[in-house]
Formats: structure tokens, sequence, C-alpha cells
């Protein structure tokens, strides 16, 4: 039996890497989907499509999750078109290097309104229609290492990915009377193509070094679709007892 069948799912930052390999399995599971990304129109209906050949709908919108009164309006949007939304995954994240004396005001502010900012907006967004319909949910935020280790020419970063992993317990308490779960899957080297490789003057958009598999316990990179393996877990009725909680997918990454 498909894990996810007879829920919707929305996916923020679904049209690449992490969040178009959790797109995939969620509709691999069953999963009725939104599919929303912030620009790329033509990455965003090729996900699309590869997901309604598992015979899912979907509904993929053009939305910038930083900006509450845009969430507010896609989120109407989905429910108006498949009636309910039973699990939330924000994949969205900003993650720019730079020292600490470099960040300017409007970046400091750009991160956090990209990393925690906007599982804020999704999550009361979605929560009272959740609520409402009274058969609980499931939000996931993906995180990072740098919340638990720290990182230099990351102060904005790890602030803000720190803070999220604080909302999803407050979340996971305010919301757990009501059935809903809110869990966060913290990653590390995981191989995806990275958009801004400037931010990382020593790889580009290349591979994980030498140095960082030394630093796992497993010795290599990730998959994007090991990480989708963990929110189908996390989304489906399998973690119906794990609420606020982080799960590492780092590879054994610092132990």
């Amino acid at each position: 039996m498909q894990q996810l069948q007879g829920k919707t799912a929305l996916i923020a930052g679904a049209g690449r890497n992490n969040g178009k390999a959790i797109a995939l399995a969620f509709a691999r599971e069953g999963a009725d989907l939104i599919l929303v990304s912030r620009e790329n129109t033509k990455a965003l209906e090729q996900v699309s499509n590869e997901c309604k050949e598992f015979g899912v709908k979907t509904l993929p919108l053009l939305t910038d999750v930083s900006d509450h009164e845009q969430v507010n309006r896609m989120v109407q949007r989905g429910l108006d078109h498949f009636g309910n939304i039973d699990v939330l995954v924000n994949v969205a994240g900003r993650r720019p290097h730079q020292d600490f004396w470099d960040i300017s005001y409007e970046e400091w502010h750009r991160v956090f309104a990209v990393n925690l900012h906007s599982t804020f907006y999704l999550a009361k967004a979605l929560a009272p229609s959740m609520i409402k319909r009274g058969k609980g949910g499931s939000i996931i935020a993906l995180g990072g290492l740098a919340s638990l280790t720290s990182m230099p020419q990351r102060a904005h970063v790890v602030a803000s990915k720190t803070g999220l992993y604080g909302l999803i317990k407050s979340l996971a308490l305010e919301l757990g009377p009501y059935g809903i779960r809110a869990n966060l899957i913290a990653l590390s080297l995981i191989d995806n193509v990275r958009a801004n490789p400037e931010w990382y003057p020593e790889k580009g958009a290349g591979a994980h070094t030498a140095a960082e598999l030394a630093g796992t316990a497993l010795g290599r990179t990730g998959k994007p679709q090991e990480v989708a393996n963990v929110a189908v877990f996390l989304a489906s009725d399998q973690s119906s007892f794990v609420t606020g909680d982080r799960i590492l997918c780092t590879g054994g990454k610092g132990m």
C-alpha cells in the first residue's frame, strides 16, 4: 500500500534538488501535490509532469515563501483546489558564505526571511485548516547541521537555522493537541547542484571535498533520494508518535 495515499502535500522549493526528490517520492507514495517554486516555471512544470506519471494530481504555483501575503494567497489556492492539505514540507533555504563583518543588514534579513520566516508563514497559513478538518497533519522543515555545530562565515545561516528548530519545537507543542506533528530534517553533504557556486569558492558547483568526506562516518555524500526517504517517513503514519524532533541526515558527519 502507498504510504501517502489520500493525502495532499504542499512542497515549497519543489523545483530542484531535495525538493524535487521529495516531490517525486511523495507522488510515488500516492500523495497529491501542491508544488511551489519562487521563479523557475520551466523546472516546476517538469517536476509536475514527472509526478503526474505516478497517477497523482498536481498544482504547480510560483510563490516567494519569504513574503507572507504571497504565502497566504498560495495556500488558499491550494485549499480551494484540493479541499485539504495534510502535509507541509518547506525546503526553501539560503546559505551565503560571508565573514560576520561583511554581512549587510539587507542580507541578514533576507536569510532570516527565507530560512526561518517562511516556515512560520506557511505553518500559520495552513494550521487553521488542519485544525478545522480534525485529522491531524505533518509539518516538515529542512534545516542543516550548522544549527548543531555552527560554522565560520555563516552567522546569519546558523542563527536562522537554529531558530528554525526552535520554531519546529514550538509548533509541535502548540499543535500537538490537534494531532499535528512538526519535525526538522538536518542535512549535510547532499549531492545537490549549487545554484550559487560563488558561495562555495573552494568547490564551485562541483563535488564535496575529500576533507569533508573524511569527516563523515559513512565516508560518502548523501543523495537527494535519501533525504526524500526521511521526508516520506515523517509525512506518513509510520512516524505517528514522532514530533518536535530533529532527524540528522548527514552520514554521521561530525561524530
